[in-house]
């Protein structure tokens, strides 16, 4: 199974992983550790954040990690049943919640921002992804950070998941067991959609749906400069080596 995405910029609203109440109390079992937020704090130490913006939030495994280091944390997220429950963690009450798109961020002058997992990848159209950018960009001081992560097309990362088609079982706190399922799969490049139904243990069941965009490294590169961002460094990541660019551009 894929890691799972970002709830950002769905046209029909976020999707039912992240806006479902039983679902979105599942995400942090179903998504298991996440591993990969090790190297967003070592960045952010490194870039000496003070305030970061957490766009595409979801669960605020990130945000509530930050706050307790003593960081300024704004977290953003459409999804209001992940941000219930991300409102429900410890050192939840040192984040600022927000409920919506980055376009409701304001100008807070913030020193980084961040778009962890497939946050980058869920804006599908040329637009959101410009816009989304734009407001990233507003919301930052100048020479303030962006730090994200996308896969490389090169990869064909959708192969691999093609191929998994395992049924999965999770025992999730207060719910019980919960089951698992892929439903569908489509690849018309540069978009890969994908379905996932979860059973409960009173047999009733949910389906979400989610949709990726892949974009190339020069892709990236140009559309950032037009947001007004200038590529610092494209890295690797250190859990997934060779899978996905580890952008960081610089509010220009």
């Amino acid at each position: 199974m894929p890691q799972l995405p970002s709830a950002l910029d769905q046209p029909a609203g976020p999707d039912a992983i992240y806006a479902d109440p039983r679902l979105a109390a599942c995400y942090d079992t179903l998504d298991g550790e996440r591993d990969d937020l090790d190297h967003y704090c070592a960045i952010l130490s490194e870039l000496g954040a003070h305030s970061v913006i957490d766009v595409g939030c979801g669960t605020g495994a990130l945000a509530v990690r930050l706050a307790a280091d003593g960081i300024a944390v704004t977290g953003v997220d459409p999804a209001l049943a992940s941000l219930d429950v991300a409102r429900g963690k410890p050192d939840a009450e040192q984040v600022c919640w927000i409920h919506g798109t980055a376009a409701e961020l304001p100008a807070l002058e913030a020193d980084a921002a961040v778009m962890t997992g497939n946050v980058a990848q869920v804006f599908v159209t040329d637009e959101a992804w410009a816009a989304t950018l734009r407001d990233i960009r507003s919301a930052l001081r100048d020479g303030g950070s962006l730090v994200f992560e996308s896969r490389r097309p090169e990869r064909r990362a959708w192969e691999e998941w093609q191929r998994d088609t395992a049924e999965s079982l999770h025992e999730v706190p207060g719910l019980g067991m919960v089951r698992s399922r892929p439903t569908r799969f489509e690849v018309a490049l540069p978009l890969v959609t994908f379905a996932d139904e979860f059973t409960f243990e009173d047999g009733s069941t949910i389906t979400s749906t989610s949709t990726l965009r892949w974009r190339s490294e020069a892709e990236l590169r140009s559309t950032l400069d037009a947001a007004g961002f200038a590529v610092e460094e494209v890295r690797d990541a250190p859990d997934r080596p060779g899978r996905e660019f580890v952008v960081i551009a610089r509010a220009v």
